[in-house]
């Protein structure tokens, strides 16, 4: 009789570690899935970057990399937000947040049409992607945006390299919550920001 006592306890025991485990594993699960990208309230940024803040987003940008935030009263009036790498008094790297930048947009569709127009004649436009942003749940269709990848060349004015040096830029546009169109971009010297930089820019991204 203890015998068979003992099998059915030792047979209990079995059946509650399965359970357990299983349920270890479906709340792991849950928790790596609230982290992806674009399905949180607010979007991770890499370690040793900074952030910049506006009424409309948050955005990451490379202050590892020699980005500082540029002083209010520096910027220009088109720009939220700014952070630069200078080197030698040249301007190698920008990260630009415009608001309200156009009129009668009121998508991410027309935001990105908007700001494509606004690239210039001297670049190349590489890829033009759909991509879902950081932000709360009742952000609704502001975390929908578009993501769009170009090549261009400086044109030299401005502090900006040489006339015709190569340069990468990407841009993510959409409206925020209160239909505020917004415009986020890096440009770069070319080479000097991989794709897992501008994988990272966007993905740093948080909307209001």
């Amino acid at each position: 009789m203890s015998t068979t006592r003992n099998a059915r306890t030792r047979n209990v025991r079995k059946v509650l570690c399965r359970t357990t485990a299983v349920a270890t594993t479906v709340a792991a699960a849950a928790v790596l899935l609230t982290g992806c990208g674009g399905d949180a309230d607010q979007a991770s940024v890499p370690e040793g970057w900074g952030t910049l803040e506006t009424g409309s987003l948050r955005v990451g940008y490379p202050r590892s990399e020699g980005y500082a935030e540029q002083p209010a009263g520096e910027r220009a009036r088109a720009n939220a937000a700014v952070a630069l790498k200078e080197e030698d008094g040249i301007r190698t790297g920008m990260v630009s947040v415009q608001l309200d930048f156009a009129t009668g947009v009121h998508d991410a569709a027309g935001a990105a049409a908007a700001a494509g127009a606004g690239i210039g004649l001297n670049s190349t436009r590489r890829a033009t992607d759909d991509v879902r942003l950081a932000g709360p749940d009742d952000a609704g269709e502001a975390r929908e945006a578009r993501r769009i990848d170009y090549d261009f060349t400086a044109d030299g004015q401005e502090d900006t390299p040489n006339r015709g040096t190569p340069m990468t830029g990407v841009l993510v546009a959409g409206v925020d919550s209160k239909g505020v169109p917004f415009v986020v971009r890096l440009n770069a010297v070319k080479g000097a920001v991989d794709a897992g930089d501008l994988d990272a820019f966007v993905g740093s991204i948080t909307v209001k």
